[in-house]
């Protein structure tokens, strides 16, 4: 079985939440997306860079979910999110996969 980069796992929980909030009209089902996948790359994180770097990632994860909201009444929600994803992303890789591939 293939791995799939931690990068890519907490992307998609961010974009894939919100679409699935904005798709369906509900927030708690995004939200639940977003959970299982934060908690999936977390699973990663710990495993291919320790606990202190999981527990950082895990914070940024959260941070950028909670600042993709003011910063979409600057830039839009789209763009935002993907923002955010693809910083959440970067530091994930930088982190986590890089030292694992």
């Amino acid at each position: 079985m293939a791995r799939v980069p931690s990068a890519v796992v907490a992307a998609t929980g961010l974009v894939g939440g919100y679409g699935v909030a904005r798709r369906t009209g509900k927030r708690q089902l995004g939200g639940a997306v977003l959970a299982v996948a934060g908690a999936a790359a977390a699973q990663q994180w710990r495993t291919r860079a320790g606990g202190r770097a999981a527990g950082a990632l895990t914070a940024a994860y959260v941070a950028a979910f909670a600042g993709s909201h003011p910063l979409a009444k600057k830039v839009g929600a789209w763009p935002s999110v993907l923002g955010v994803a693809g910083a959440v992303a970067v530091a994930s890789w930088a982190v986590a996969d890089r030292k694992a591939a």
